[in-house]
């Protein structure tokens, strides 16, 4: 799954990834939103896993199980890069998903992940969290300052560097119409609206905003209890 966006950010840091063994975590194929990792490791050992079958699903798991059972479904292996974009808001237990990825990474692997920080609901069964960028580093036990991520909206090719604005839009200045990639009646909409503030009594409004990061798996990091 995911958006485009996710694939040009794996696409863009091809560079750092250590191939295979690779796992796809929540593979199952949603027209029109699929998008193709696998095609990006030709060759290398490769596993889409998902929650139920279907298109581009290798194995059927629930990646919050005990780890034993996990492991033991994966073969008892390591990889050396983990693929999870539009996963953890639909986890119910986002902690034991993030310990279980955390186990299955191979020393100095990496864990391409995503998740919403402002988004619509839309369930898969279920909706239940949006995650900052701290709370995403704070879920697994992982290095996430080697490599930048960014952050992405539901507009092809619209990504920025990781900030505290969070492509937040100031409706009642100016300046923030020009330090956010807005154009065309967006931008009139938005001047239009400048007196939203003053009859809405909101200052902000976000468009749909994905935070991507990198995590290495690095040893002597912190225990978990």
């Amino acid at each position: 799954m995911g958006h485009i966006n996710d694939l040009n950010f794996v696409k863009s840091n091809m560079s750092i990834v250590k191939k295979g063994p690779v796992l796809e975590v929540g593979s199952k194929s949603y027209p029109p939103h699929n998008q193709d990792y696998r095609s990006l490791f030709p060759g290398c050992d490769y596993v889409g896993v998902d929650m139920e079958e279907g298109e581009n699903v290798d194995v059927v798991l629930d990646l919050t199980k005990d780890f034993n059972v996990v492991n033991r479904k994966l073969g008892n292996r390591k990889f050396k890069t983990i693929i999870m974009f539009s996963v953890l808001e639909h986890c119910r237990n986002p902690w034991k998903l993030a310990r279980n990825i955390t186990k299955l990474l191979d020393h100095n692997g990496i864990l391409f992940v995503n998740a919403p920080f402002c988004h619509h609901l839309h369930s898969y069964p279920g909706d239940y969290w949006r995650f900052t960028p701290d709370a995403i580093k704070i879920l697994f036990d992982l290095d996430f300052d080697t490599h930048e991520g960014n952050i992405s909206t539901g507009i092809i090719g619209e990504t920025r560097p990781i900030d505290t604005k969070l492509f937040k839009i100031a409706l009642t200045g100016r300046k923030a119409l020009t330090e956010n990639k807005l154009t065309g009646v967006a931008v009139l909409a938005l001047k239009k609206l400048s007196i939203m503030s003053s009859v809405f009594k909101h200052n902000y409004v976000f468009p749909t905003v994905m935070v991507n990061m990198i995590g290495i798996k690095k040893e002597m990091r912190r225990s978990r209890p």
